[in-house]
């Protein structure tokens, strides 16, 4: 592995901006982070924080997966999300982090998607062709950090909301 990805560990953001934005997830992972700018992610962190008061929310792990509220009773993983627009970047990012919990000796658990302004809650499972996709994707998150060049811009409907819009768009 070279130096420059020695000290790197792939978080459950990068899963999710994997599947939304290559240009975004080379920003994320070059230390360009624009989210504490962003209106509609404090309104997501709002979301977070505010919907499940009983719960401890955003429990770190190893300095690598930050999960919104775990439920180590019943063994599940919550993600809170402010709506399903991104429901697949969601889904693999909970996959990453029962994935991750695997691979570091955590069996048995599963996730659970909110979204609590929809009123809806999805179960996320991991299966063992979602582990050899994770494997691929890891290595592709890891080509992306590796890569000079900056990807190209996606011109999707939803860029206009992004929270990097300025670096694609100005």
């Amino acid at each position: 592995m070279s130096d420059r990805l020695s000290d790197f560990r792939v978080t459950g953001t990068m899963v999710n901006y994997y599947f939304v934005c290559q240009r975004k997830l080379w920003l994320f992972t070059h230390d360009v982070q624009m989210e504490h700018e962003s209106d509609l992610v404090k309104q997501g962190r709002l979301i977070d924080e505010t919907s499940y008061p009983e719960k401890r929310h955003n429990v770190q792990i190893q300095n690598t997966i930050s999960l919104d509220f775990l439920d180590i009773k019943d063994g599940v993983i919550h993600e809170v999300k402010k709506s399903d627009a991104m429901e697949e970047a969601h889904f693999w990012q909970v996959r990453y982090y029962i994935y991750f919990l695997k691979q570091i000796g955590i069996t048995g658990t599963r996730g659970e998607i909110d979204y609590p302004k929809l009123k809806q809650r999805k179960t996320v499972f991991l299966s063992e062709q979602d582990e050899k996709e994770l494997e691929q994707i890891i290595a592709n998150i890891r080509q992306v950090k590796c890569s000079e060049e900056m990807p190209g811009t996606i011109h999707k409907r939803f860029c206009r909301k992004c929270a990097y819009f300025e670096f694609c768009w100005t």
